[in-house]
């Protein structure tokens, strides 16, 4: 089969104002960005008919290191809906530079099931990364700069909690010390970079609804203590509206097209595993309020990213979905089955057997939640008729609906089945009002383990001395209302990334706790976590080049 990048090449795109005509989007509404993307201002939003659009969730079960295919899964479900003869749209988050230059190469759909312009999309796009990092860093400089002005008063802040970011995967910016070279250079700090989809900037554009929201979030950013404990926020030291400028472009969702020419909306990307994982409030809003079905992900397995999204995105939004699909491979399940890495594309009937244990955690986790669920197999070409008959009578006897997904190798066609399968549900079961994890008059600690406990299934959590602190001083600014979002590896419901299958009798360690009040959360840092990845020894840049003016090595 072709590569992702070939079928990308040769698919015929049209004008991005034929793209949103379908839609009924003007040309004079839309702001493009080249022939193939634009940008979709605010002010075309229908509220009214967002809240009569059908929301459907795409998870996935635990994830192996290689994924589990589920913006393949989204894209193909939205051209099989398509295909069904319904108005969908699908609204995915955008890819960052550190996954597509370290491990994943892009992150744009696969095969027959793309978003479009994929070089584009997963290269710069229309700059919204960019936006978020030059935003977050001159919140840094100006706090530099401010401590510089201040040094030796009073107003000096004693502790700064913010922190620089680079869309780039980089372990040795973690931990750097800055100001160095004498006085005129600064005062010198120890401090560090996340990476930008960790950036509290990045939560605050895919939860804020407006420009005004916008800014108000920026203004309720804690930037660090003076010597009185007293809290510093955005807000006090004045430049907010600095801010919100460099991001008023950014806040607009992107209108792009999928392999068969529908409309696909990409903004925002926040990483599930060390931050909320959903694309922005304002896409999925936007792409409701032009759909009859809109399709949008959560990022890595239904644990963190699904979870984040009930408890996160749809309490912060007011919306819900319809029904979520959880998307397996026989893979993953031979993987969390005990079957050794290197031999999951082999049969193995026992180990996938085995494996279903995670499946079915899944699966009760988003039934807590209220959801009606669907199951679809991301099939390949070494699955087995019997092993994908194996998954299809266990979902069954569950009472899940089942279907395979073959869009990767089909488009829309390979998804009818799934499409199908989605839209019987909800005319059928239709989910229930969402059922919280917890609820906002819970603490802090109370929060956190209730997630641990009932959807990772913790015997316990244990808080870090440095977390107990945290607790203490988000109770005393008053922020025990606001949602957890909890950092832990994606390839376990524990903290433990060897811990496959269903973890079980284990203890959650938190060993610090970070307020975002900007973006009105709070994140919960397990285990080992790192805010800032690294590179992969043989990193996926080593295989991007230009030739003949043509990008190689994304896919």
């Amino acid at each position: 089969m072709k590569s992702d990048i070939q079928i990308a090449r040769e698919t015929p795109l049209q004008n991005i104002q034929t793209i949103g005509a379908q839609l009924g989007l003007g040309e004079d509404t839309l702001i493009p960005y080249g022939r193939y993307m634009a940008k979709v201002p605010l002010e075309a939003l229908r509220p009214q008919a967002a809240q009569k659009a059908h929301l459907i969730l795409v998870t996935a079960i635990t994830p192996t290191k290689a994924g589990i295919g589920k913006t393949t899964t989204s894209v193909g479900l939205g051209l099989g809906l398509a295909r069904l003869g319904k108005k969908a749209i699908v609204a995915l988050r955008e890819p960052s530079l550190g996954p597509c230059f370290g491990m994943k190469g892009g992150a744009a759909g696969g095969g027959y099931a793309q978003v479009l312009p994929m070089e584009n999309i997963n290269l710069h796009f229309t700059g919204d990364f960019h936006a978020i990092t030059a935003a977050n860093n001159m919140i840094a400089a100006l706090l530099d700069n401010y401590q510089y002005q201040h040094r030796g008063t009073p107003e000096q802040l004693k502790q700064v909690l913010w922190k620089r970011v680079l869309d780039v995967n980089d372990r040795s910016l973690r931990n750097i010390v800055t100001g160095l070279g004498g006085g005129a250079h600064g005062i010198p700090t120890e401090t560090g970079f996340d990476i930008t989809p960790a950036s509290e900037i990045m939560a605050i554009l895919c939860l804020a609804t407006d420009l005004d929201d916008l800014k108000a979030r920026i203004s309720r950013i804690l930037l660090g203590y003076r010597a009185d404990n007293t809290p510093v926020f955005v807000g006090d030291l004045g430049f907010a509206g600095a801010v919100t400028v460099l991001l008023k472009d950014a806040l607009q969702p992107n209108l792009v097209q999928t392999t068969e020419n529908t409309p696909a909306i990409v903004h925002g990307g926040p990483f599930a595993n060390i931050a909320h994982g959903c694309n922005s409030v304002l896409a999925t809003k936007m792409a409701l309020s032009y759909a009859d079905y809109v399709v949008t992900e959560a990022g890595f397995g239904a644990d963190l990213g699904a979870e984040k999204f009930f408890n996160i995105k749809c309490r912060t939004a007011g919306i819900a979905p319809k029904a979520t699909v959880i998307v397996v491979t026989s893979q993953a399940l031979k993987l969390h089955g005990g079957v050794p890495e290197a031999d999951i594309k082999q049969p193995h009937p026992e180990g996938l057997q085995r494996g279903l244990a995670n499946l079915d955690k899944h699966i009760q986790n988003m039934k807590a939640f209220g959801q009606s669920v669907v199951v679809a197999f991301n099939q390949y070409h070494f699955d087995t008729e019997a092993e994908m008959q194996m998954v299809q009578q266990h979902v069954a006897r569950q009472g899940v609906r089942f279907a395979r997904n073959n869009s990767f190798t089909h488009g829309g066609a390979g998804a009818e089945a799934l499409a199908q399968a989605v839209v019987d549900t909800i005319a059928q079961q239709s989910a229930d009002p969402i059922r919280f994890s917890y609820a906002d008059s819970d603490d802090i600690a109370t929060k956190i383990n209730k997630v641990a406990t009932q959807v990772y299934g913790a015997r316990s959590v244990s808080f870090a001395p440095k977390a107990q602190q945290m607790l203490k001083r988000i109770s005393q600014l008053g922020l025990d209302h606001l949602p957890v979002c909890i950092a832990k590896t994606q390839y376990s419901f524990s903290a433990d990334a060897a811990a496959l299958g269903v973890a079980t009798d284990f203890e959650l360690p938190v060993a610090s706790l970070v307020i975002n009040s900007g973006a009105g959360f709070i994140v919960a840092v397990c285990g080992d976590i790192m805010r800032m990845p690294g590179l992969p020894k043989n990193p996926q840049a080593l295989h991007i080049d230009i030739v003949d003016g043509e990008v190689e090595g994304l896919s």
